[in-house]
């Protein structure tokens, strides 16, 4: 068995030490820790890993990535020359697509995230359409497979860990290859020492410790495609592939069961985000007593939070409200966020049989003393 990574870190001076909430220990799966989640940009050594097979034995000396399929000029490069070529730098919000899935009823299988496989990073990369034109890719070609140096057996077939991206999306400008996170290389469990980064979608399509491109001319159908990370028997989900980040919010200030002073005002704040590069439109919270009852069709009394300027289109929002309790005794504070498109959290957890999408209004509990 594999050992977890140990990520701890000080912060300076008298910081407190942190590192991710181990969820699984063979593969590594661990949650960002709460006190992380406060910041704007997470920090890399706290920010959450999500691993299928293990971390692959791969170095920047070595590595390679190739690119062939359906294109003129097939070609490999390594990690020297792609760190000369022309470099994007973007904060983007990373997001597992089973995040929240301990919170669905019935329970669905799988690493029972909390509402912590989440963070926001600063990276830095290659657009893969600068190797996509250096290759010239085939006029019928619709889609790139992009495959991870990791490999296990799924369902008895031995598989390396392969996702496809329609070819607009592959070419987007934003999808990069990326080689540095929060201004330093990448570390093995984020993907060193080359990881695609799409923003906008499920950190499923940032394929980690990347090796090759597979241009192709018919839909892929691999195991991570066409059967995992899908919507199945959805309620509140959409139907199919796990694609877009869905509209989502979240509470990092008061600290759960935090104890509050009624007439003093607390400042209530977190992060929201969307998904596909659409913005943020509006948050709002609302402090429920135990004295409201807790029948969410029965929510009312939301109010606007304060938006912090956005840090880019594909970065989380900040958001703030400074509320004054006037009645001791167990509060649930509640944030829902709306963006552009009108797409609002929904009250209710949605559910679908393997937990992806998991987007219900945000809420902690806190007491006023």
């Amino acid at each position: 068995m594999t050992a977890a990574p140990d990520f701890r870190v000080a912060r300076g001076p008298g910081a407190t030490a942190w590192a991710p909430e181990t969820l699984t220990a063979d593969p590594y799966n661990a949650q960002t820790p709460a006190a992380a989640l406060t910041e704007p940009v997470t920090p890399a050594e706290a920010l959450f890993v999500r691993d299928h097979f293990g971390i692959p034995p791969t170095g920047p000396g070595p590595w390679r990535l190739r690119v062939g399929g359906a294109v003129a000029t097939a070609f490999s490069i390594g990690h020297e020359e792609l760190l000369a070529l022309e470099h994007r730098e973007l904060d983007v919000v990373v997001e597992c697509a089973g995040n929240g899935r301990s919170l669905m009823r019935p329970a669905p299988p799988g690493v029972p995230w909390g509402q912590r496989a989440v963070g926001c990073a600063h990276f830095a990369g290659v657009p893969f359409h600068v190797l996509a034109d250096r290759a010239g890719v085939d006029p019928e070609a619709v889609e790139v497979v992009f495959t991870g140096a990791d490999r296990g057996s799924v369902r008895g077939r031995r598989t390396p860990f392969e996702r496809s991206l329609p070819l607009a999306v592959a070419r987007h400008p934003d999808t990069l290859l990326a080689t540095r996170m929060n201004g330093e290389p990448l570390t093995p469990g984020h993907g060193a020492p080359v990881r695609l980064v799409v923003p906008g979608r499920y950190a499923v399509a940032d394929v980690k410790w990347l090796v090759g491109a597979r241009v192709v001319t018919a839909p892929f159908a691999g195991v991570f495609q066409a059967e995992e990370y899908l919507y199945v028997t959805p309620h509140g989900t959409p139907e199919g592939p796990v694609t877009t980040l869905r509209v989502k919010s979240l509470i990092t200030e008061p600290a759960p069961d935090e104890d509050l002073r009624r007439g003093h005002e607390t400042l209530v704040r977190g992060h929201a985000w969307s998904g596909g590069g659409v913005p943020v439109h509006r948050v709002e919270v609302r402090a429920e007593h135990e004295d409201d009852g807790r029948d969410p069709d029965r929510v009312r009394g939301w109010h606007e939070a304060a938006l912090d300027p956005p840090a880019g289109p594909y970065a989380w929002r900040g958001w703030s409200y400074r509320w004054t309790p006037q009645q001791p005794g167990p509060y649930r504070l509640l944030s829902r966020a709306t963006d552009a498109r009108g797409e609002t959290q929904p009250l209710r957890t949605p559910w679908n049989a393997r937990g992806y999408g998991c987007n219900p209004v945000a809420s902690v509990e806190v007491v006023v003393v």
